[in-house]
């Protein structure tokens, strides 16, 4: 089982070409799940980019007390982070066997082998396709493929970007089941970003309220649930 990761971020900031999308980002993430929920808009999709590696970022941001590396994506999977991104962004033409295979890349190749017979015992709908093409599946089968192709990394931090979108409500609370067993069962921390606020919430431990680049709540799930914060966000209300 891998160790839960504990990542710390303190006065982030980030954006892109000189516009600032995220200003003064503090966000304690500890093991379990922790949701980033807020409007279309709010920069949660740049929040999970900057800590990924994948833009340019300021301040603070450790995992396990150690700092990560800013703009170094292969460093930040080295040190156990791994992103799926919103759109899935799978290789259509290759079958699920290869596009699983692709996420244990920086894996010896027994290492390898290991986490894919561990991939398909967590995901037997993807066994029973395993030589199927990714572009002819389902889009929930899809988003499984990119879930498990992040696993492949043996990640100790795992990030979600808006697994649920477009998906069916019975294969979203699938995906977040999966999403409660990986924190769970295996010990990965899991960071997500997700729309549907309530079935986010049910599954989750904590979760921040981002809105116009900053965080404006931060509470357990039952609190965040309980609380009028979130109708406040996503409505505009006074």
């Amino acid at each position: 089982m891998n160790a839960s990761a504990h990542l710390q971020v303190t006065g982030l900031g980030a954006g892109y070409g000189g516009f600032a999308v995220l200003r003064d980002i503090h966000i304690d993430v500890q093991p379990g799940i922790t949701v980033i929920l807020g409007p279309n808009g709010a920069g949660k999709t740049t929040l999970l980019r900057a800590l990924a590696g994948l833009i340019p970022r300021q301040g603070q941001v450790l995992l396990d007390g150690a700092p990560l590396p800013a703009q170094d994506a292969t460093a930040c999977v080295r040190r156990g982070l791994a992103l799926v991104a919103e759109g899935r962004q799978l290789f259509p033409q290759m079958t699920v066997t290869e596009n699983l295979e692709l996420g244990g890349w920086l894996a010896s190749a027994a290492e390898r082998k290991r986490r894919l017979a561990q991939a398909f015992d967590d995901f037997p709908r993807l066994k029973e396709r395993a030589t199927q093409l990714a572009g002819t599946m389902s889009g929930g089968e899809q988003q499984m493929v990119a879930v498990a192709r992040a696993m492949m990394c043996g990640p100790r931090l795992l990030m979600l970007d808006e697994p649920s979108l477009g998906l069916a409500p019975r294969m979203v609370d699938e995906l977040l089941a999966i999403a409660g067993r990986i924190a769970r069962q295996q010990g990965v921390t899991v960071l997500m970003v997700e729309q549907n606020v309530r079935k986010a919430l049910s599954v989750a431990d904590r979760g921040y309220v981002l809105e116009r680049g900053r965080i404006v709540a931060a509470d357990s799930a039952a609190g965040l649930l309980a609380s009028d914060v979130i109708r406040r966000a996503y409505l505009g209300t006074a």
